[in-house]
C-alpha cells in the first residue's frame, strides 16, 4: 500500500542504522511489527495475577 508520509530525516536514519534496515520501506515494517508484538505482550502482562488455574500438578501426573 502506498502511502506519503512526513517523517523527521534523522529519527529514519537513525532507526536505519540502528536496525541495519536498507530501505525506509524495510525499517517502518519493522518499525509496525515491534508496535504490534509491544502491545500484544502489554495485553498478555495486564492478566498477570488475574488468571486463576486451580489445578492439582499431582492428580494430573496420575493421569
Amino acid at each position: 500500500m502506498r502511502t506519503t508520509l512526513d517523517l523527521p530525516k534523522d529519527l529514519v536514519e537513525r532507526a536505519m542504522t540502528i536496525t541495519k534496515a536498507k530501505t525506509k520501506t524495510e525499517v517502518i515494517t519493522k518499525a509496525l511489527e515491534n508496535i504490534i508484538r509491544q502491545e500484544k505482550l502489554n495485553k498478555l502482562i495486564s492478566f498477570h495475577g488475574k488468571v486463576v488455574l486451580d489445578v492439582d500438578l499431582d492428580v494430573l501426573r496420575k493421569r
